[in-house]
């Protein structure tokens, strides 16, 4: 299968998309808290059916393809022709948009990972030996606002992606161009020796 520009921005807004949704699930099956059972000198949390660390860990998860996705995206060598970084970063707009889209990506993938292994680490160290615990749960919100901050790093590769064709296409059309123009002098060159043998 040929990788094209469209292809790759597919797939780079297909698993933004489902990092944003997994998110979003997570956070609505996130329970609000546990039950306290007293034991002997220990408070045992007992919480119910809770999806939403397997589904934070799949929202972080698409994230990282996402990202990994769209930075590789940039730098490909789409129709067997490579543009060197430096001419893609010379682009103002690309290089904003490259790094708040590195930004963005390190923000959800934060406020994804926070709430989730604090989740996990509720689940898994449930015996506590503080009578008056109250089972808490993970921070609410921190795994919506991920999925959010998720799906716009998607976007800010996407927008990046667009910039990185438009100077792609604008360095070929220089090269060519100075081929060209070399071509036109080698051309007028080898007619002015001629015509100067002729003479």
């Amino acid at each position: 299968m040929v990788v094209t520009i469209k292809r790759a921005a597919l797939i780079v807004a297909s698993l933004g998309v489902l990092s944003f949704i997994f998110g979003v699930i997570a956070e609505n099956k996130k329970p609000a808290a546990g039950t306290p059972i007293s034991g002997k000198d220990v408070v045992i949390c007992k919480y119910p059916s809770d999806p939403s660390v397997v589904l934070g860990y799949l929202s972080v998860a698409f994230l990282i393809l996402s990202t990994l996705t769209g930075y590789w995206s940039l730098f490909y060598p789409y129709k067997g022709k490579s543009v060197p970084q430096s001419v893609l970063f010379q682009n103002t707009s690309f290089f904003v948009f490259f790094n708040i889209a590195l930004f963005t990506g390190g923000l959800a993938a934060t406020l994804l990972l926070w709430p989730t292994i604090t989740e996990h680490l509720h689940l898994i160290r449930n015996v506590h030996h503080n009578l008056s615990t109250e089972c808490p749960t993970a921070k609410t919100g921190l795994l919506g606002g991920g999925a959010f901050v998720s799906l716009d790093s998607a976007l800010f590769w996407l927008v990046a992606l667009m910039l990185a064709d438009n100077a792609r296409e604008d360095h070929f059309d220089e090269v060519e161009k100075d081929r060209k123009v070399e071509h036109a002098q080698v051309l007028a060159s080898a007619e002015y020796h001629v015509k100067g043998g002729a003479v």
